[in-house]
């Protein structure tokens, strides 16, 4: 019995078509008029209606955001964005009238602006939007 194309005897077949694929993220929120003020007029971010939902475009990413009527807020990070200065970003959210998250983990814990900024990983702050899905801005190291 010969092996499959793209595959070498004991080895396990792997797939190519997922490589080239147009990959996209998504997440619920709970009404879509707040999220599209949030994320347009406050984030300042360059938001699209469509009729499933919003597309967040962002440099060479999109990021869909849908409706949900039992929407539950995602209990992880479920979108980052990665700047220059962390000190900035959190002054300029402050500014925007968002608030920052604050932990007190054993493994997280941030100081007075709502920034972690421990000895493994990235300078990171975490905010949530109207939907309450966690959202960070982070510093890498």
């Amino acid at each position: 019995m010969s092996a499959k194309a793209g595959t070498s005897p004991g080895r396990k077949k792997t797939s190519d078509m997922f490589k080239e694929a147009k990959t996209f993220s998504s997440f619920s929120v709970n009404d879509l008029q707040k999220a599209k003020q949030f994320y347009s007029q406050t984030l300042g971010l360059d938001v699209k209606e469509t009729p499933e939902g919003l597309e967040l475009r962002l440099d060479n990413n999109t990021v869909f955001l849908y409706s949900k009527p039992n929407h539950t807020p995602a209990s992880f990070t479920v979108l980052n964005f990665s700047v220059d200065d962390i000190n900035a970003a959190v002054d300029e959210l402050n500014g925007l009238g968002v608030k920052l998250e604050h932990y007190d983990l054993p493994d997280i814990k941030t100081d007075e602006r709502g920034i972690a900024r421990g000895p493994h990983g990235p300078t990171i702050a975490w905010f949530k939007d109207p939907a309450g899905n966690i959202l960070s801005v982070l510093e890498e190291r």
